[in-house]
């Protein structure tokens, strides 16, 4: 089997969005990184496709509970066009039915930061007081100076967890397929 590249999985969002990188044999998927959904999407997008050699793209379909297209999903097709336009790389689509819900539900969901460059390492007890901040006194979290700061850092988090889930079943599919 020849290998030409990771695969990128993206969990689109109005505000943020999820990113989540295969293995360098595209058999597991991980959440790597948030990217805010702004005027700098595209260049963010370009450094990772670059740094990390990835030769496919994988976005999360948006469907409601019927199993239909929602309101979001005409700006993901939008989304789509514009990832195809930029950076010539084959573009496919992944139902993502729940992702989020799933990614909130992780054991893990709790626990693991996902960095983003638009966040600050900052030592969790100059920001708790009393015993949480005696108990955490070694921990750092990484967060943005914008508003509701700690409510963004877990909504990033989930962001690049559902963009794995979504990835995950992609590259499931795929290995079946061989």
């Amino acid at each position: 089997m020849i290998l030409l590249g990771r695969i990128l999985g993206i969990d689109y969002g109005t505000k943020r969005i999820g990113i989540a990188i295969s293995d360098e044999n595209n058999r597991l998927a991980f959440p790597k990184e948030i990217v805010l959904n702004d005027s700098n999407t595209f260049k963010k997008i370009a450094e990772i496709l670059e740094k990390k050699k990835i030769a496919e793209i994988v976005i999360g379909e948006s469907v409601d509970f019927s199993g239909k297209l929602n309101a979001l999903s005409a700006r993901i097709e939008v989304f789509i066009l514009e990832l195809k336009e930029k950076f010539n790389l084959p573009v496919h689509k992944q139902k993502e039915f729940l992702t989020s819900v799933e990614a909130r539900k992780h054991p893990n969901a709790k626990r693991a930061l996902i960095p983003s460059q638009a966040h600050s390492k900052v030592k969790i007890n100059e920001i708790l007081d009393g015993f949480s901040a005696r108990k955490h006194k070694n921990t750092f979290l990484h967060f943005s100076r914008s508003t509701s700061h700690i409510k963004q850092i877990k909504s990033g988090r989930i962001d690049a967890k559902a963009a794995a889930f979504i990835l995950q079943r992609y590259l499931d599919k795929k290995n079946q397929k061989q």
